[in-house]
């Protein structure tokens, strides 16, 4: 039995991550700022940039897993920096202090994305001067951070899971579905860039893999994207996704510099405006919706030998069987970006 931290538990990995961890026999404590909604742990509230409040929660654990970080499409440096790279850098210290073995830090694979196509590729290294956007930025300076934190006394691991879905998924499947429901879902483009995606069910296992073999050598002081390793179309995502929650397909289809465009137009108008609620359109989701992306899972699989035990195919049995379709709170840490 271990006793593991999980950051971030009131989202949907979050609290897949704590529910496996639990179920197997481990001690769990969650940290977040709302209610997790979990049995069986200790929960804690509070802000992951609260020193006293880090403390308290990494005190007695043995290890941590950390997905608690401030996720969208628009926003002030400031707010990502002070949750995403100051909260990494407060939970990092005060693990060191309290003696915590193994470290999980559930990073994105938006730290290396440049804004061309990511085809077969691996975890490329994360690069803050050229993410896309606050959020990537801020999570590439994070990972980093996390990585130089690796030492004998203090195994550090980073998992990028990609677009990360499942029943309960407040960002992905409800943005998908409130907007198909609205008459307001596009295809940019053709909507026939590959992508690959992640069941919930198996990223959670990723990450509970992870931390099983973080003091192997070849494991720890490295970053893994994680995947389900199906690359489909975003027009068969989109069209799985709607028909899963009994929502219309799009009929709308928007031209990519015509998305590109309108993004910039959008984040310029929202900034101005200092709204807090998600865009319609920015550019970097312009380019993830035009662009493939999709990784080589070769190492991830034989590092952390983890497979995903879901199919897509599976996965959206599950959808279908739940019903998605409220749009929810915001703030799940999974979704786009994860």
């Amino acid at each position: 039995m271990v006793k593991v931290l999980v950051t971030g538990a009131s989202g949907m990995l979050g609290r897949a991550v704590a529910t496996v961890l639990a179920r197997r026999g481990d001690d769990v404590r969650v940290l977040q700022r709302r209610p997790s909604g979990l049995t069986d742990v200790d929960e804690r509230r509070g802000d992951i940039t609260d020193p006293d409040a880090v403390r308290a929660a990494v005190s007695g654990v043995d290890a941590v897993v950390h997905l608690a970080a401030k996720v969208s499409m628009t926003g002030a440096w400031e707010l990502f920096e002070r949750a995403n790279v100051g909260g990494t850098t407060a939970l990092l210290a005060a693990a060191r202090r309290a003696g915590v073995s193994r470290f999980v830090h559930v990073s994105s694979p938006s730290v290396a994305h440049h804004g061309a196509g990511l085809v077969g590729v691996d975890a490329e290294p994360a690069d803050p001067g050229r993410a896309r956007g606050n959020y990537a930025r801020s999570k590439a300076s994070a990972e980093l951070l996390a990585l130089a934190a690796d030492s004998p006394d203090l195994a550090v691991v980073a998992v990028r899971p990609h677009l990360v879905w499942g029943p309960g998924d407040t960002q992905l499947v409800a943005r998908i579905v409130e907007r198909a429901r609205s008459g307001r879902l596009a295809l940019v483009g053709r909507g026939t860039a590959l992508i690959d995606t992640t069941y919930v069910d198996n990223a959670a296992d990723a990450l509970v893999a992870a931390l099983d073999r973080a003091p192997e050598t070849g494991v720890h002081g490295r970053a893994f994207v994680v995947s389900n390793g199906e690359p489909r179309t975003v027009a068969e995502l989109v069209d799985r996704i709607c028909a899963a929650a009994g929502a219309p397909s799009p009929r709308l289809r928007v031209p990519v510099g015509v998305a590109r465009t309108g993004g910039a137009v959008v984040e310029r108008l929202w900034s101005a405006l200092r709204r807090t609620d998600e865009p319609p359109m920015t550019r970097f989701l312009a380019e993830q919706l035009s662009t493939a992306h999709w990784f080589d899972q070769r190492r991830t699989r034989e590092a952390l030998r983890w497979s995903p035990r879901v199919s897509m195919e599976e996965g959206f049995a599950r959808l279908a069987a739940a019903r998605p379709g409220d749009a929810g709170d915001r703030t799940d840490p999974a979704g786009w970006y994860s």
